[in-house]
């Protein structure tokens, strides 16, 4: 959808919006919602930069161990509010990653006598 809208975006030059919107099948309004909506889309992209950015600081801080929770905990500590799941998107999209720990070995083992059978 938002492919269309930009190539109508950037049509528009040369034919009418109506003409465009017709031959894609797209409705005026839609087109028009898209194109009021950039500006909420960069201010989003740009809050999501600074976010980033204070994630970044905060990984590297903790040696690159932190992960969504610890990030999550260390953002609200600082008095900045922000959904656990926009900081886990966030981190996805720039590729960082926490150190997972690793899986407890079982120290229990069965005793030999019970598993061979009874003679």
């Amino acid at each position: 959808m938002s492919e269309l809208c930009r190539f109508i975006h950037a049509e528009k030059a040369n034919r009418p919006i109506v003409l465009l919107c017709r031959v894609l099948h797209i409705a005026r309004s839609s087109y028009y919602v898209w194109r009021d909506g950039e500006a909420a889309r960069h201010a989003r992209q740009a809050a999501d930069d600074a976010l980033a950015h204070e994630i970044t600081v905060l990984h590297v801080a903790s040696r690159r161990t932190y992960g969504v929770p610890r990030i999550h905990a260390e953002l609200r500590r600082l008095g900045r509010r922000v959904n656990r799941k926009r900081i886990a998107r966030v981190m996805r999209e720039r590729d960082i990653r926490g150190v997972t720990r690793r899986k407890r070995r079982s120290l229990t083992r069965p005793e030999r006598r019970r598993s061979r059978p009874l003679t």
